[in-house]
């Protein structure tokens, strides 16, 4: 563990001192004006034909509180963003402005055209900087790691997760889902890389043997990344300062969706007017101005975080291999040498790394290695093969929960091997990610 001396805890009160070097812009008064406007506009078209139970919701959501947590405000802004996209497709549009059945019926098309191409730039702007934040957390906390074979085999579980999660999603589109039910699948695989981030944070369960090894690794980020769930945390003081501009877009959005929806609905027995097409445009050219000036703004925070601390500044030990972390193991001739190891979460991953000493009293320079499972009644399975090596570096197999184990063996020959182990690991799977 690195010392953490002069280090200070990243606490509520830490972080406010930081904020205050970035104030947020204010975002104009028209945001929640046009808002207001279109919920307004969306009311009076219950005359012209009942409120259905998906426009009910809608106008409950529209009108009710958004999120407390920033990053679920995105994702919400994404999703409304591509239920707004979904309406506009041409496919999708009554058949009067499909036809541009009118002039009038041509310039409102015009209009949702400009609409849907705005939309769609931010929706890209959005998705990419959700992926460049998450890449810097966890590019951070990698920095963190030992730079040998367990953080090449972090980043490969990182990726593993990653497909799996998509895998998830695709099966949910596959099936139907609706752009709602995605965007709660996403939500919810979003809280679990928190949720990981968190126990990382606070080494329990299958994360204190990864915790034990993560090598200069500061206290102080670790309390950090413990505590970024708590609605009380440290990162409250974001939420406070960053977040009503957020909020307001949030609202703004939602309010867009609900009116272009109800608008649309009823556009056989009522024709958008002028004046509310000019509404609606001016409310998406607002919105995606200011959403994207907060995006850049909030990015540019993030980036230069306080607990965005580089190893070096954060007093951490070079996380590069020591030659005095190899324990020195003399198997005698004829004997094994065998290392237990018990797995607690599935697709953890075994890893180990040994090379023989050069030299001619330990004559021919390999060892016999396997690794076997061992059932709860003591039933042995081999895992991987028996082979001989010279050495064996950077390797690992995948396993399940249960007890494992790793044999050197020396049985064969008639002198003593010495065997330069590095310490065996149990990875589990970490996908540290907000």
């Amino acid at each position: 563990m690195a010392p953490t001396e002069g280090l200070v805890p990243i606490t509520r009160a830490y972080l406010a001192r930081y904020y205050d070097r970035y104030p947020l812009p204010p975002l104009p008064y028209a945001a929640t004006d046009l808002a207001a406007r279109l919920r307004a506009l969306s009311a009076d078209l219950t005359a012209v034909a009942p409120i259905a139970p998906d426009e009910d919701l809608m106008g409950q959501e529209a009108a009710g509180i958004p999120a407390h947590k920033i990053d679920e405000n995105l994702w919400k802004n994404r999703e409304q963003m591509e239920e707004i996209l979904f309406l506009l497709n041409t496919s999708r549009l009554p058949v009067a402005l499909q036809q541009k059945s009118t002039p009038e019926d041509a310039e409102i098309v015009s209009k949702l055209g400009d609409i849907e191409a705005k939309l769609k730039d931010m929706l890209k702007k959005l998705e990419q900087f959700q992926l460049k934040n998450a890449d810097n957390v966890f590019n951070t906390v990698m920095t963190y790691m030992p730079q040998d074979f367990r953080g090449t085999l972090i980043r490969q579980q990182r990726e593993r997760s990653e497909r799996n999660k998509q895998a998830e999603v695709d099966a949910l589109i596959s099936a139907g889902g609706s752009i709602r039910d995605r965007y709660a699948l996403l939500w919810k695989q979003q809280m679990e890389r928190r949720v990981q981030l968190a126990q990382l944070g606070s080494a329990t369960g299958v994360y204190k043997t990864l915790v034990r090894y993560l090598v200069g690794v500061p206290q102080v980020l670790l309390d950090f990344i413990r505590q970024i769930n708590d609605d009380n945390g440290p990162m409250e003081e974001q939420r406070e300062r960053y977040g009503p501009a957020l909020y307001t877009l949030t609202k703004l959005v939602l309010a867009i969706r609900l009116y272009l929806h109800v608008s649309l609905a009823r556009y056989g027995q009522r024709k958008i007017e002028k004046d509310n097409i000019a509404v609606l445009h001016q409310a998406v050219v607002i919105y995606t101005e200011e959403f994207v000036k907060f995006t850049e703004f909030i990015g540019e925070v993030f980036v230069n975080a306080p607990f965005f601390i580089s190893a070096e500044d954060a007093g951490a030990m070079d996380a590069s291999r020591k030659s005095d972390e190899y324990k020195e193991t003399i198997i005698p001739a004829g004997k094994t040498h065998e290392v237990i190891l018990s797995v607690e979460a599935i697709n953890s991953y075994i890893a180990w790394d040994f090379s023989l000493q050069q030299g001619a009293l330990t004559m021919a320079l390999d060892i016999g290695f396997h690794v076997e499972y061992i059932s709860p009644s003591g039933e042995k399975t081999l895992i991987l093969p028996y082979r001989r090596y010279e050495a064996d570096q950077g390797n690992f197999c995948t396993v399940s929960v249960g007890s494992y184990k790793l044999v050197w063996d020396n049985s064969y020959s008639s002198f003593f091997k010495k065997v330069y182990q590095y310490p065996v690991y149990v990875i589990p799977v970490v996908n540290v990610d907000v």
